[in-house]
């Protein structure tokens, strides 16, 4: 009986102490000069090598400029899974330092992994780029460099359809929206554009402000050449609906 007894207080522990282990190739990474417009990413990778399946809980990034993605299935023991991190390094010249905590069911729950660099703009990049380098840059040209709305009522967020053509050597990635009223953004995430292709991408507009309005807008990307700059015009007013009526006449109509 006692016997019994110590056998099943041995398997109780053992079981207690299966579990996964996360063991992560580097919990660290330094992407060095990253070009401002470009969304930098790195994958962490780690493998099980515990005796119970790693299930991944969240991913939670220390600011809103990093967004983490991970493998959302539970990672078998001796399987591998990832950790990845993008920073979105448009309009954030200057050094980061960001972090990632994984929280999971692993023998260690909470794991922080780091990603830092140095965001540099496309005039400081220049320098350092051989001549090799900015010839495989890509390179963003666009049908137009202005939109005019007309007359739109306040309160619209109409939608401005621009063709891209990536006329460079490597996939286009345009990045983030920049505009001094802060009225302007992607209706849908635009797609990379690989060398030689087009993409129509609608952008929103959102101005509240009455009157004529007169809006530079900044697209970011990875074309090394610098920004692409667009103008948005409207004339805005309260109400398209009163300017629209038929004004009735002052005279005095009697019933019949």
């Amino acid at each position: 009986m006692k016997r019994l007894f110590t056998l099943c207080l041995l398997a109780f522990a053992i079981t207690a102490h299966a579990q996964g282990v996360m063991k992560f190739e580097t919990d660290n990474h330094d992407f060095g000069n990253v070009p401002e417009g470009t969304m930098a990413t790195y994958e962490f990778k780690f493998k099980n090598t515990g005796t119970q399946p790693v299930v991944i809980a969240n991913v939670q990034a220390s600011c809103g400029c990093t967004t983490p993605d991970w493998t959302k299935t539970p990672v078998l023991p001796g399987k591998t899974g990832i950790i990845k991190a993008m920073y979105s390094s448009a309009g954030r010249p200057g050094v980061f330092n960001k972090t990632v905590t994984v929280t999971s069911n692993a023998a260690e729950p909470s794991k922080v992994l780091t990603i830092k660099g140095s965001v540099l703009t496309k005039e400081q990049m220049k320098p350092t780029l051989t001549p090799a380098q900015l010839a495989a840059s890509p390179h963003l040209v666009i049908d137009r460099t202005s939109h005019d709305f007309g007359k739109l009522e306040a309160g619209q967020q109409p939608a401005a359809r621009f063709t891209i053509k990536n006329t460079g050597k490597t996939e286009l990635v345009l990045g983030a929206l920049t505009s001094g009223c802060y009225c302007v953004g992607y209706k849908a995430t635009p797609k990379p554009i690989a060398p030689g292709q087009s993409e129509v991408v609608e952008l929103l507009y959102s101005q509240r402000q009455l009157g004529q309005v007169s809006d530079v807008v900044t697209i970011s990307s990875n074309d090394v050449s610098g920004d692409a700059k667009i103008t948005l015009k409207a004339n805005i007013v309260r109400d398209l609906s009163g300017n629209s009526m038929v004004k009735e006449s002052g005279t005095a109509v009697p019933f019949k």
